[in-house]
């Protein structure tokens, strides 16, 4: 037991320490949970914490989907590729144990724990790298579960961690590799880090690929038939593992092959040399994207003196060098980062990789302490650091907290290990309970400038990053979100009709996080035919389509069966209240669907074809007195200044509706004002009411646009109330008898011979089989984007289910991968049984501390 316990000593040491110097710089800070300073910044806010929520209520039997369809966003969307992304590290599980209201707490524990977790395995890896003391691994692995990529990537991103998890666990199965071990367990291991998140665990899968060819590189001992074995089992360990997580790679390209195209990336260039190397100085922030690498000054002091380490072979310290540079080479090459990113330049940072050439750094710094550097060394490495100090000291990244770290960290950090340096050298020496003491003053040193250095630096950067405008955090489930969740759920009533929490954005998936089945869904694998379909019908968008909204207008909510909204409450802004009005069901039934298409196709024209009724008047806009906006194909072009007033003509009493898309400033009539927002393309305008037409007919409305602005020609329609709810009303009684969802499908009970068609108020994707009367499953068609069912000459019986598309594809690739990893389960477990008959059992593969083998040479 007493082996065990010690084994688990320094990789629990690291946990501890990284977890604790993590909390220790949150709760100086103030910060989510240990104070009221919300830590849900960007995306972390906007997308993973209510995908979290959407998590527990699929655990708690609370939603109306499951992982197969989203029937709460974008009017109903594709779920699982958002599942096998955003919501696969195993941590993230932990949600279902906690109160709802209390999601920010799991999600802060996704962070937290994976720390503890890759600085755990880390230590672990350390030690098949190169045996030594286990304290110390232990330290220099804080410096990679606290770098620099976790303090300003990472930690927004709940699912990324996992691959801070993936790369020492790859690094653990690279290494039985590499000594032939244990097939079955590395390749459940590289299973494991795919499965969690695929998109770091290539990363890893990359970076510890290097490692191995250079590890072997470097076993010039070794046959080269042994080299040649190990990397065919590494090969084949990699083939095997990834094929048992195909789902999430089969799942999630098909997803985004039909994802909305994202605005394109342009990789801004190379950052200047002296702001990358900054980057290894902890407790900075730099203004401008750049690889975040630090992993605090231990490992910077050891790196810096792993060139002059003369127990390491010349060899072995270029070697590792020469990687640690390539990587970072390939960091700022544009062919590379393409190759980091798969394939694709990310949107927002292009470093994202950069966690791996922070592991890097920590293998190389253990390198150099197991091989017990001596004092000339080190201060070799400390005057490398100094000087790194010196030409870095006018960039941006390096500051007070900088300074502090490195000048004061640093000088007891290179104290305590020339005290070490200087305690080996002279085993001999008298006093030795002086020595001892010694020994464990500098140890004790060691292990607080490493937890203060790790918390003091985490705590820095926060805090550079919470007053940048961008990363300000938002509360998520604030006082009002959970009263506004409270009253969407008083007036459910799905599947009959919806309860659309609207556009008010107390995150960008307002759906997931507080209730209803809304328009609104940020994603990166928002369908493009969703996108289109809702643009089309007036509804707004982000992010080029990335990010859609809610409809605003009565027509749009009608057609979605939309009958309750979220809006404004009449104490201003924090106070909301739910609308309520009659809206058309969910499915309906038509009996001739009008042609596509029309010479007058405005948005207009669309909601009425799939209203099936006329209810707008699009009148011809004219220019008023005053500055004239100049006449431009397709509608005006308003001055630069000061904008333009039109008039229009409408029946009295009308409502006036607004769309322009495109348009940036304020229209504003006798009725109402609407505020735009849009950009060609990237940002787009729902359609807005504008207030009641006066009595006399005549409608004035003045654009005032932020610079010079295009209007369009037939920007205003003109709603009679009276025509919308007899369309509504007509469509009601065209419903089904009843109706039912299920987690991915929906059946109905229709009125005895209907015939014509079904149309289903979802947007019409990919995935989607529908049968009439128990006959056979056929991909619907589409009506105005909507997903649309032929019922022939009469049913009575509609059923309708979706299957993500990739899936089938990469469950039978599993199913291969799971009976490979049987088979040679089963080869070995017969090789040991037999070897056991004949008496010839295989010797006990060999314990860390008596790696590497004879014919690998020490240093690796």
């Amino acid at each position: 037991m007493r082996p065990t316990i010690r084994r688990l000593a320094a990789p629990g040491l690291a946990a501890l320490l990284s977890m604790g110097a993590y909390c220790l710089a949150m709760a100086i800070l103030g910060s989510y949970p240990f104070g009221p300073r919300s830590r849900a910044v960007n995306d972390l806010g906007n997308q993973f914490i209510p995908f979290h929520a959407r998590l527990w209520d699929l655990l708690h039997g609370e939603s109306s989907g499951d992982l197969f369809f989203n029937w709460n966003s974008g009017y109903g969307v594709p779920f699982l590729a958002d599942f096998l992304t955003y919501l696969m590290n195993p941590f993230s599980w932990l949600v279902g144990l906690f109160p709802r209201d209390l999601v920010d707490f799991p999600v802060f524990l996704v962070t937290l724990l994976s720390v503890g977790l890759a600085t755990t395995l880390m230590t672990v890896f350390l030690g098949r790298l190169r045996a030594g003391s286990g304290g110390l691994r232990a330290l220099l692995s804080v410096g990679y579960g606290m770098c620099s990529w976790v303090l300003n990537d990472g930690h927004a991103d709940p699912m990324w961690m996992w691959g801070l998890v993936s790369l020492p666990l790859i690094g653990i199965a690279a290494d039985w590799c590499l000594h032939r071990r244990r097939w079955v367990a590395g390749t459940l291991l590289l299973a494991l880090s795919w499965a969690g998140n695929f998109y770091t665990a290539a990363m890893a899968t990359l970076a510890m690929a290097l490692v191995l060819a250079l590890r072997l590189l470097l076993a010039d001992k070794a046959p080269a038939r042994d080299r040649l074995r190990s990397l065919a089992r590494a090969a084949s360990m990699a083939l095997v593992g990834i094929a048992l997580a195909a789902p999430a790679m089969t799942v999630t390209l098909q997803a985004s092959k039909d994802s909305q195209p994202a605005p394109e990336a342009v990789f801004p260039g190379r950052p200047p040399l002296l702001d990358q190397l900054a980057q290894l100085l902890p407790g900075g922030r730099g203004d401008a994207p750049v690889p975040n690498i630090f992993i605090g000054v231990l490992g910077l002091l050891l790196v810096a003196a792993f060139p002059f380490v003369r127990a390491v072979p010349l060899k072995a310290r270029v070697g590792w060098y020469v990687l640690a540079a390539g990587v970072a080479v390939s960091f700022v090459w544009q062919p590379t980062i393409l190759l980091w990113h798969g394939f694709a330049l990310p949107n927002g940072s292009p470093y994202r990789a950069a966690f791996v050439l922070s592991g890097i750094f920590v293998m190389i710094a253990w390198l150099a302490l197991a091989h017990h550097p001596r004092v000339r060394e080190l201060a070799a490495g400390a005057g490398l650091v100094a000087l790194l100090a010196l030409l870095c000291r006018d960039r941006h990244s390096v500051g007070t907290s900088t300074w502090i770290l490195v000048a004061g960290g640093g000088a007891v950090a290179l104290a305590a290990l020339m005290i070490l340096s200087a305690l080996r050298a002279r085993p001999d020496a008298p006093r030795p309970r002086a020595g001892g003491a010694l020994r464990a003053v500098a140890a004790t040193a060691l292990t607080c400038t490493v937890l203060l250095g790790s918390a003091y630096s985490a705590f820095s950067v926060t805090a550079l990053r919470d007053k940048v405008a961008w990363f300000r955090p938002k509360t998520t489930l604030s006082e009002q979100a959970l009263a506004a969740r409270d009253g969407l759920t008083a007036r459910a009533d799905w599947p009959r009709s919806r309860t659309d929490p609207g556009p008010h954005e107390f995150a960008n998936n307002d759906p997931l996080l507080i209730g209803g089945e809304g328009g609104s869904y940020y994603s990166s694998y928002v369908p493009a035919a969703t996108a289109r379909t809702l643009h089309g019908l007036g509804g707004g968008w982000y992010i080029k389509g990335r990010h859609t909204l809610s409809f605003e207008d009565p027509v749009g909510r009608a057609l979605m069966g939309v009958s309750s909204s979220l809006a404004m409450g009449p104490n201003g802004p924090g106070s909301y209240t739910v609308r309520h009005w009659d809206a058309a069901p969910l499915l309906t039934i038509r009996q001739e669907l009008p042609p596509p298409g029309g010479s007058d196709d405005t948005v207009f024209a669309r909601q009425e074809r799939v209203l099936g009724a006329k209810v707008y008047e699009v009148p011809e806009l004219a220019p008023a007195a005053g500055p004239a906006p100049a006449r431009v194909p397709g509608g005006w072009l308003l001055p630069g200044t000061g904008g333009a007033t039109f008039t229009a003509r409408c029946a009295p009493g009308s409502t006036a509706v607004l769309h322009a898309p495109w348009f940036d400033g304020e229209a504003a009539a006798p009725g109402g004002t609407a505020t735009g927002v849009g950009r060609r393309d990237i940002t787009a305008n729902p359609a807005r009411t504008l207030g009641a037409v006066p009595a006399d007919g005549r409608l004035v409305v003045r654009f005032t646009g932020h610079g010079a602005q295009h209007v369009p020609e037939h920007a205003i329609g003109c709603l009679s109330p009276r025509k919308l709810d007899a369309a509504v009303a007509a469509l009601r009684a065209r419903g089904p008898l009843r109706l039912a969802t299920s987690g991915h499908g929906l059946t109905a009970a229709l009125p005895a011979g209907s015939s014509g068609s079904a149309v289903l108020a979802v947007p019409l994707v990919r995935g989607w089989s529908c049968a009439v009367d128990g006959g056979p499953s056929r991909a619907p068609g589409s009506f105005g984007g909507l997903l649309a069912v032929p019922l022939g000459s009469g049913a009575s019986r509609l059923s309708c289910a979706y299957t993500p598309p990739g899936l089938k594809p990469g469950l039978a690739a599993s199913g291969g991968a799971l009976l490979a990893l049987a088979a040679v389960a089963g080869v070995t477990a017969n090789r040991r049984r037999r070897d056991r008959r004949t008496g010839a059992a295989a010797p006990e593969p060999p314990s860390p501390a008596e790696l590497p083998k004879p014919d690998i040479p020490t240093y690796l």
